[in-house]
């Protein structure tokens, strides 16, 4: 079988009137139709949907367009920044940033009230510890004078212990260094934070003009007068006056 007589079996006979020109009258004409089917037609390639984004895999080249002796070369994106290197970026004027007055105002007061409470703790600190060299806890004082109780005199003067006991105030007196025969006397309590660390001193001195040593107590700015009297000092009464201190 040749190739037309396949074509021709595998087609069906159609016989189709077409209309003569110039008033002709009609004349068969045999073609040949392919059968019609239920399928549509494949279009190839495929249409794309609306919907659908294209991606390029190639880089074409920019477009250029020349005028005259200028070529321009039209780029789709911006062109890339060049970074600075240390040298150009140490270089580069810095923008000088200013400091209102009240900042630094503030900033040197509350330097100066930090410095001034660490110093007042500094010195607090070290007075309490000169303190606790000198005269320990309790603070203690000692000294000896001759007062005129129990014959004492230059080889054998009284001796004087003055203590801050509890914030209490205590002196015991050996006349003549005698132990036997100490006198205790009592102060006025103190009051007040950090009071049972008062250094307590006594000192001696003639304050009625009667030509006996007066005993003479001392806290921090307070001076306590006892008057030397029948052997042993006691407090001022009322209405005593003495001579200042």
């Amino acid at each position: 079988m040749t190739r037309q007589q396949e074509q021709i079996a595998n087609h069906t006979y159609v016989v189709r009137r077409t209309s003569a020109n110039n008033g002709l009258p009609y004349r068969q004409q045999e073609q040949l139709v392919e059968p019609e089917t239920d399928e549509y037609d494949e279009v190839w390639p495929p249409r794309m949907p609306n919907s659908a984004i294209r991606y390029t895999t190639t880089t074409a080249d920019p477009p250029v367009i020349r005028s005259g002796t200028r070529r321009y070369v039209i780029h789709n994106s911006p062109p890339p920044q060049q970074q600075r290197t240390s040298r150009e970026e140490a270089e580069a004027p810095r923008q000088r940033q200013r400091i209102h007055w009240s900042l630094v105002f503030g900033i040197g007061m509350a330097a100066m009230l930090t410095l001034w409470v660490l110093g007042t703790i500094a010195v607090q600190w070290w007075n309490v510890t000169q303190d606790d060299w000198h005269y320990g806890r309790p603070r203690t004082f000692q000294t000896d004078a001759v007062v005129g109780h129990n014959n004492d005199s230059e080889r054998s003067p009284s001796h004087f212990i003055a203590l801050n006991f509890r914030s209490h105030i205590e002196v015991i007196e050996f006349p003549a260094g005698d132990t036997t025969k100490a006198k205790l006397y009592q102060g006025l309590p103190l009051y007040g934070d950090g009071q049972d660390l008062a250094v307590v001193t006594i000192t001696f001195k003639d304050m009625n003009g009667d030509g006996k040593p007066d005993m003479i107590i001392s806290v921090a700015n307070t001076h306590i007068a006892y008057l030397n009297d029948s052997g042993q000092f006691r407090p001022l009464r009322p209405g005593e006056q003495v001579r200042a201190y």
